[in-house]
Formats: structure tokens, sequence, C-alpha cells
């Protein structure tokens, strides 16, 4: 016979006792009942507790809309018979964890550890497509350095890095909660296992998983790491257009300021001072040196 998987999203304290079951301790059940706050706390575990095992879950949603990282909270109580789910909505614009999936690969022989495994595998392969996701995000960028402002190009890449590290703030001692349900660590002292072997062995399944996670969003630091290089790369580049411009005005400006400076010196005796045709000799200078100029960086390839 399989076993009894009750459900409840964001319950009030009288919903929640009334569902919950017995052996369940005060203190578990005040936890179950707070707000969903996440800036690292609460941290992701599994701890055996005499007749239960208590776990705290968080899965990631990614909503396009506010380009932002929310982590629902899952809350597990398993006993022999019974599973108890609790899902928490962090904000009112992201939407709770989508337990859908999970319902339709629940068989009915299912036992309560089962069913916690297919809720941590869904989990855990949220994990990997929103860093899939993350990876999207940081080729568009890439592909956007080239057009963008540098100050939003700048923007941007402190949000990934600071998502990827909350991703792993979260998903590490997620994957150590896993861990000790596969070591056998963590289980109930009454009565028979809620965790039997082949439930461990598929829990193995699921921690391979957020191994997986982990390694690529080590990969997903060094794409950003590889964009923020190629932005500054770009930006100084820039900066040395620039200067090679400004470099090639001052040069064309030097000689003709050299020749207004030469025939502007007070001396009577200039060769050319009373000559009818001075002025225009002057200005032939400066044209023709102007153009001389022009046609070197032109030739050297420096405009």
């Amino acid at each position: 016979m399989g076993a009894v998987w009750i459900d409840l999203l964001d319950p009030s304290e009288a919903e929640l006792r009334e569902k919950a079951p017995r052996e369940l301790e005060e203190s578990a059940l005040q936890l179950l009942l707070r707000p969903h706050i996440h800036q690292d706390e609460p941290r992701p575990t599994m701890q055996g507790h005499g007749a239960y095992v208590f776990g705290v879950f968080l899965t990631a949603t990614y909503v396009e809309s506010r380009q932002e990282i929310f982590y629902p909270e899952v809350d597990l109580v398993i006993t022999h018979e019974t599973i108890l789910t609790v899902r928490k909505t962090p904000v009112e614009h992201c939407p709770p964890f989508d337990i859908t999936q999970v319902q339709q690969a629940v068989k009915k022989s299912d036992l309560p550890g089962m069913i916690a495994y297919r809720l941590v595998d869904e989990i855990a392969e949220q994990y990997l497509d929103l860093i899939d996701a993350v990876d999207e995000k940081i080729d568009e960028l890439e592909d956007l350095v080239e057009d963008q402002p540098a100050a939003k190009t700048r923007a941007r890449l402190s949000e990934l890095r600071h998502g990827t590290l909350q991703i792993r703030r979260t998903l590490a001692p997620m994957r150590d909660a896993i861990r000790r349900v596969v070591d056998d660590v963590v289980d109930v002292t009454d009565g028979e296992e809620v965790f039997p072997h082949e439930v461990e062995i598929a829990f193995n399944s699921a921690y391979d998983k957020l191994l997986r996670a982990i390694d690529s969003l080590e990969l997903s630091r060094d794409l950003i790491a590889s964009v923020r290089d190629y932005s500054q790369a770009k930006i100084a580049n820039d900066q040395n257009e620039v200067m090679k411009r400004l470099t090639v005005v001052a040069s064309l400006l030097l000689l003709p300021t050299f020749i207004v400076g030469l025939y502007g010196q007070n001396f009577v005796h200039i060769p050319e001072l009373h000559w009818h045709w001075g002025y225009w000799w002057a200005w032939g200078w400066i044209v023709g040196t102007t153009i001389g100029q022009l046609a070197f960086f032109k030739w050297k390839r420096w405009i």
C-alpha cells in the first residue's frame, strides 16, 4: 500500500495543526509556519526527529518580468505512512513550487521516502534548468557588449554574479542534505526506516544532479569572468581609439602652429616679410604639411 501525501500551500496555523502528524514537535510546527525569507535563511536541511524526518528545501524560479531569481520554500515531514509538504509563496509576483510533475510521477506503491525523492529530483532538475537559463543570459550579454553602454554591461554583470553566488549558497547545503540521506545518516529512530536502501539509491540520482548543477555553476562563473574581461578589453580599446584620434588631431595642428609661430616672430629681416606672395606661401606650407601628415597617417593605418 502506498503512502498518504498531504500537500499544503501557505497554510494557516489551524490548518497545519489539523493536517500535521501527531508526532510533530512544537518547534517543527513553528518552522513550518514561519514566513518565507531567503537571505541564506532558511538553510536547506534534512534531519531525523524520532518518528519523523524533517526537511527544508529551496527551489529556484527565474521571473523574467523582474529579471530576478526567487527561491520558493518547500518543507517536508516524512513518517512511515505519510509525507506532508508545506509550500510557501515567496512574493506575490513569484509562484510557489509547482508539484504537478511530481504528482504525475508518483506511483500508487510509492512509500513516503520515494515521494520525497521525487520531490528532490524535480527540485534538482529545476536548478539544472535555471543554470542553463543563466548561461543563456550570459551569452546574450556577451553579444550586447559591443553595442550597449559599458555602465549597463557592468550593472548586468554584477546582477549575474550576485545571482550565481546566491544559487551556490543554496545549492551547497541542499547537496549536503541529500548526501546525508545517501550516506544513511538521516532516518527515523522509531520503527522501520523511511529511507530504505532502494530509496537511498534513488536519492543518489538526485545527488548526482545537484553535483552537476554545482559544476555547471562554476562554468557559469567562468563565463561571467570572460564577459567581464571582454568588456574591460573593449573599454580599453575604445579609450585607445579616442587617444589615437586626439593624437592625430594634435599632430595635424603641430606643424601649422610651428609655421604660424615662425612667421609671427617680431623680426624685421624675415625673407618673406615684404614679399607679395608671402601670405600665400605660409598657407601653402600649412596646407601641404597637413595633407602630407594625413597621407602618412593613412599609409600607417593610424586613421
